[in-house]
């Protein structure tokens, strides 16, 4: 059984649809689904359990589930950059990932891949390199990025990343992430804007050396995200922390073009101050180093911007449509 914790929410919910697609369905889903939406995500997908997340922690320090366990793909996080609770950010982020760590310790016949984040990398200032030697020289610009980067150390200092991947994602967008409220991506939030009025917001620049617009990301199609990460399934001797990114930096004015393509419209960008208490905290540029990852053997080649987005687009959010393994693709 593989267990998938953050199931329900965006990147797990699209792998249980990775899996489905390879005829996988003996999943244990955890999550906590509380009031909102992301329930949804659910429907199409076919899995044998779901388990609330402290239900799950207190039956797997319990070992409940015997030996039945084969892998644990635990992307379960609070991922606001704007969380201001750093308790709550400690024990969601950092504590109960330990805890499934030290449960993975006693049962290492059993895969376990979790989510980092390339938030750990800050400003970026000392680069997005991957090696676990320069990782106690990064500094984080929110709690959430220190919660994983917290962990990350953690799992270097105590061995565990000999035999388990942590997965720092970068800009990963695409269906699923409806539920995400301000942490949906700008494709995602723009997408009605430029539907009704014709037009996209992006924020200005604070800094004299980016354009308006000219902020770079390494943005992510949350389905090359799933293949990348199954990589770490079908090779359980590949472990370490590793970039899951494109390798390839683009700007928000190259996003705002690639959906005004994608819904066939003119594009019209209209740039608006970035708010006050995140000016500080904000990363002007993000690019995955990826031969870290290239070099343990996966081959997976991304969708640019423009593909992934008309993917976006076009199939999911003008139908406002989930991913669903049962659809051609």
């Amino acid at each position: 059984m593989i267990v998938v914790t953050g199931g329900a929410g965006f990147i797990g919910s699209a792998l249980i649809w990775g899996l489905n697609r390879r005829g996988i369905d003996d999943i244990l889903v955890v999550d906590h689904l509380g009031t909102g939406d992301k329930w949804a995500n659910l429907v199409p997908l076919r899995y044998r359990e779901y388990l609330d997340r402290d239900d799950f922690i207190t039956r797997l320090e319990r070992d409940a589930f015997g030996e039945t366990v084969t892998a644990i793909l635990h992307m379960g996080a609070c991922s606001s950059t704007t969380e201001a609770d750093a308790g709550y950010l400690m024990e969601n982020n950092y504590r109960y990932t330990a805890r499934i760590a030290a449960w993975w310790e006693r049962h290492r016949a059993c895969r376990l891949v979790y989510a980092s984040s390339a938030a750990t990398y800050g400003d970026g200032s000392k680069g997005y390199s991957d090696d676990h030697g320069k990782m106690c020289g990064l500094r984080p610009l929110n709690m959430y990025g220190y919660s994983k980067h917290l962990f990350d150390l953690c799992a270097l200092r105590r061995g565990w990343l000999d035999g388990i991947a942590g997965l720092k994602y970068f800009n990963v967008y695409g269906p699923n992430e409806y539920h995400k409220g301000e942490m949906r991506s700008v494709i995602n939030k723009a997408y009605p804007l430029m539907r009704d009025e014709g037009r996209i917001c992006l924020f200005k620049s604070h800094r004299d050396d980016y354009a308006d617009g000219e902020q770079r990301r390494d943005f992510l199609y949350v389905k090359d995200a799933v293949a990348m990460t199954l990589f770490f399934i079908d090779n359980p001797s590949v472990n370490g922390i590793f970039n899951i990114g494109s390798g390839t930096d683009r700007t928000w004015n190259d996003v705002a073009r690639a959906l005004s393509v994608a819904m066939d419209r003119e594009t019209r960008i209209e740039y608006v101050p970035m708010p006050e208490r995140i000016r500080d905290r904000y990363q002007y540029y993000t690019c995955a180093d990826m031969a870290k990852l290239r070099a343990a053997g996966c081959s997976h080649r991304c969708m640019d911007l423009e593909t992934g987005i008309r993917d976006y687009v076009r199939n999911y959010l003008s139908k406002g449509a989930r991913l669903d393994p049962n659809d051609a693709e």
